[in-house]
């Protein structure tokens, strides 16, 4: 099959032929139909976050099963998915205490005598984040992946592997925001439009776009936010307080920088949550003022929206299904696997929401 490989940090990913194996007892072989373009795999590509290499990247998919192995009994061929990073393994303490997003995922690999599931020519290549989904196909755990309604469209489920899921359970799991609460999300990228659609749904009062880019603003008016800030025009903090008479109830960082973390802490109010969405580099040290504790401010991280995903994911493809959550603006252009880095370049130069991969 056809496989964009990551060989070295800061290169563009290479197409190449990589070998697939077949499912084992627990595993699912799926035909990818779509395949959405995240920051994520530009924090590895650029060597932020390591992996080890070669590996297929990508994390974001929906697709069709093709295959199922023994034990499976969940999924049969022909069922159209939703995969996850979310891998869980169902026995572990986080897994039985309701926390699956933070499974330790012992049990869901193959082993170190096991054939690996990718390869070329005999030697290892690596699987990203248990999914490798800028691929032609996919093997995964059963714990993976979510089945889904046939009439979802796979191109915007796609969307809801990663960013959509990561944004709407920040606010709906991680935060629990109540109805008529302000909100500013900081990032209009795919995972802070998610963010933004879901503090709507949810009810809040006000929710406040900042991004740099007007058109990024001008999406997420159009998705549920009441203001949009640009933040090259001014301090954000600031015009945040201005707008709000003294700071939000709750901040979403949705970019992953030291800058715009501090911001996300500084623009609450009193007894307000900030939430950090965003992948921050490791080593990346944050300062927020010690005084403000005493303000019973709060600041918390949010791994993949703390989701559930085989309960979150089926909801949130009703949600498209019934009008409530719009992803087809979120889709800013449909492209070819050769047309990957591309993508990386467009994403990190703000000009899109996400791109998709098709494969059909």
């Amino acid at each position: 099959m056809k496989a964009a490989v990551l060989r070295e940090v800061k290169k563009p990913l290479t197409i190449e032929d990589v070998q697939i194996s077949k499912p084992g007892p627990h595993e699912v072989l799926m035909r990818t139909v779509a395949a959405g373009v995240c920051h994520s795999d530009v924090h590895f590509q650029q060597g932020s976050y390591m992996y080890p290499m070669p590996a297929v990247l990508g994390h974001e998919a929906a697709g069709v099963v093709e295959e199922v192995g023994s034990e499976v009994s969940y999924v049969q061929p022909g069922d159209h998915v939703i995969s996850c990073l979310s891998v869980f393994c169902g026995e572990c303490a986080y897994c039985v205490s309701g926390r699956p997003a933070l499974c330790a995922k012992v049990t869901t690999r193959r082993g170190p005598t096991d054939p690996p599931r990718l390869s070329q020519d005999g030697d290892v290549v690596h699987q990203f984040l248990d999914l490798s989904a800028y691929a032609e196909q996919m093997l995964v755990h059963e714990h993976a992946i979510v089945k889904i309604r046939d009439d979802m469209p796979l191109d915007r489920a796609c969307l809801i592997g990663c960013g959509v899921t990561t944004g709407l359970g920040a606010v709906f799991n991680t935060a629990a925001i109540e109805p008529g609460t302000t909100v500013a999300v900081i990032g209009a990228g795919g995972v802070g439009l998610a963010a933004i659609q879901g503090a709507a749904i949810a009810g809040a009062g006000r929710v406040i776009a900042i991004d740099m880019n007007e058109q990024k603003l001008e999406l997420a008016r159009s998705l549920g936010a009441t203001d949009g800030i640009n933040a090259s025009e001014g301090n954000p903090v600031e015009q945040v307080q201005q707008l709000t008479e003294g700071g939000v109830d709750y901040s979403f960082e949705a970019i992953g920088l030291k800058q715009t973390t501090e911001q996300a802490w500084q623009m609450l109010k009193n007894g307000g949550t900030a939430t950090v969405i965003g992948m921050i580099p490791i080593g990346t040290m944050i300062e927020l003022h010690g005084v403000d504790f005493l303000f019973e401010k709060k600041i918390q991280g949010s791994n993949m929206g703390s989701n559930r995903f085989r309960v979150d994911m089926p909801r949130y493809v009703d949600f498209y299904l019934n009008g409530k959550l719009n992803l087809d603006d979120m889709v800013s252009q449909r492209i070819k696997l050769a047309d990957v880095n591309d993508a990386f370049e467009a994403m990190q130069r703000g000009e899109v929401a996400r791109s998709v991969i098709m494969f059909d």
